[in-house]
């Protein structure tokens, strides 16, 4: 009886150390849990191995916070494919603090694809032709040269300055557009020696420089008079009718004056050396929704015992258990059979 009792104590010892190994084994198996969530269920050691990796990084990386350049000037292209800073640093300068992170502007993802560095002489020069436009409201040429200055000072975008001189030979006039105006426009004509005052003998249109006009008043004139009972009768008329009209006409709204510049530019480097910082862009797309196979709205499944594996053990128990019971009950019943025979 005592071994019995023994063993049903070892079986039930073994369920309840099955049971954490199933709750642990279940909760291993959510999906989608993030690596925070999963130092919270018993995973410390690797949260800790994966934040002193991620530290170690940040320090590598941070080698350019204390130390931040500027550009001195900045280009682009027509296209907006390559953005080029140039950085011009004394010897005092460090370039690790030439930003090389990506950045997005205008519709366009930029990464860095080189930099360069260029010894900048002492002195630079060249010649250098810069092109100007503007407007005019006249094409003459004593008003075009009022407003084109014979010298002009200017700086290129990489930092060289100069003095720069008209080329008169490239001065160009063009017109820049048409507008148009409608006035009103009249004319007189005399009909001389007609029978009577009678509008029928006087055309009610007539064709003057290109243009139709219309017949818009009409006066009279005597000129053969006679007298009858001592009254004067006209017996000749002249007629003088007004006729009017629209004209259109087209005028040149204005001008517009281009003209080169032409001189050398240069500058002096101070003991500085050229960093060029070449990023090259791509456009930048919209973003697409990523299918993950789940659906928005589907819950995520809720945790739960692996009731197989503990309910394995309980099944040997009761097992176990039943056996036993029939196991006492056969030897009960056999130890009052023997009992009955010793009595006969």
């Amino acid at each position: 009886m005592k071994k019995l009792t023994a063993v049903c104590a070892l079986i039930l010892a073994l369920t309840m150390a099955l049971a954490p190994a199933a709750h642990a084994a279940e909760w291993a198996g959510v999906p989608h849990a993030s690596p925070a969530t999963r130092v919270a269920w018993g995973t410390e050691e690797q949260g800790s191995e994966h934040s002193f990796r991620r530290q170690a990084e940040t320090e590598q990386s941070g080698l350019c916070d204390d130390v931040v350049c500027y550009p001195s000037s900045v280009t682009q292209s027509e296209d907006g494919a390559e953005i080029r800073k140039f950085y011009d640093l004394s010897p005092e300068d460090d370039p690790t603090g030439i930003p090389r992170s990506d950045f997005e502007q205008d519709g366009y993802h930029y990464t860095l694809v080189d930099l360069l560095k260029q010894e900048l002489p002492e002195h630079e020069s060249r010649q250098h032709t810069e092109t100007v436009t503007l407007d005019s409201k006249n094409k003459d040429m004593a008003s075009v040269l009022a407003l084109l200055p014979q010298e002009k000072a200017f700086v290129t975008d990489d930092g060289l300055a100069g003095t720069l001189t008209l080329r008169l030979d490239t001065v160009q006039v063009e017109v820049a557009g048409y507008g148009s105006s409608t006035r009103q426009v009249s004319a007189t004509r005399t009909y001389p020696n007609l029978a009577g005052q009678d509008t029928q003998y006087i055309p009610k249109t007539i064709q003057d420089g290109g243009r139709t006009l219309t017949l818009q008043d009409v006066s009279w004139q005597t000129d053969n008079t006679g007298s009858l009972d001592g009254y004067a009768l006209g017996d000749r008329y002249t007629a003088v009718a007004t006729y009017t009209g629209s004209a259109t006409s087209s005028y040149v709204k204005g001008y517009t004056v281009t003209a080169d510049y032409t001189g050398t530019v240069s500058r002096i480097a101070l003991n500085k050396t050229r960093y060029v910082a070449i990023f090259e862009g791509t456009p930048l797309q919209p973003a697409e929704p990523v299918d993950d196979g789940l659906e928005a709205t589907d819950p995520a499944p809720a945790a739960s015992f692996n009731w197989p594996l503990l309910l394995a053990p309980l099944g040997l128990i009761a097992a176990a258990g039943g056996g036993i019971g029939i196991a006492l009950f056969l030897k009960r019943r056999s130890e009052l059979a023997e009992g009955g025979d010793e009595d006969a």
